[in-house]
């Protein structure tokens, strides 16, 4: 959902072709994830489907015709709501160290083992985002905030899951 609005953006502020879509996409959102081309022009097919995009012309010298992708009103207006909305916060979803550390327990296996494995891959991608803060473009530099931030919040989440395992292991196995 949100790479159909990012192309959104992208054909907003300049009519563009796929490949020109792909690239802009990947410099302002791909650093760590690429854009596959397949997803460029699948998303853009839906787009043009739900009447958010129209080709504005074709282009076809050698080779495969070009395609000139361009926002419609129904787009805008769609791209323009989107932005003014928050997130919904999911507050009861199961994440999976959640599921991890239950049905270790339930299984009579030690939960610390996940958790302590858990927070030393969290610390070291901590290190390597670090590490790209202090070489990055502004737009790295937010994207490694957001995901350090993210994953702090998972390590303090660890340490207080680890710190309360006995009273979990008792409500698991209704001791």
């Amino acid at each position: 959902m949100t790479t159909s609005y990012a192309l959104l953006g992208i054909v907003e502020r300049q009519s563009s072709y796929g490949y020109d879509l792909k690239r802009s996409y990947d410099l302002l959102f791909g650093h760590n994830k690429p854009l596959a081309f397949g997803q460029v022009y699948a998303t853009l097919s839906r787009l043009k489907r739900d009447g958010k995009t129209t080709e504005e012309s074709i282009q076809q010298e050698s080779g495969p015709e070009r395609k000139l992708y361009k926002i419609t009103d129904k787009g805008r207006k769609d791209l323009e709501e989107w932005l003014t909305l928050p997130e919904k916060f999911k507050t009861h979803s199961q994440t999976t160290f959640f599921v991890k550390v239950v049905t270790a327990i339930s299984l009579d296996k030690d939960p610390d083992i996940f958790l302590d494995a858990q927070r030393a891959a969290h610390i070291e991608k901590m290190r390597e985002l670090t590490k790209e803060r202090r070489s990055g473009d502004i737009a790295k530099v937010l994207q490694a905030d957001y995901a350090l931030y993210h994953l702090e919040a998972d390590i303090r989440w660890i340490d207080m899951t680890a710190a309360r395992l006995s009273q979990l292991r008792q409500e698991v196995r209704g001791e």
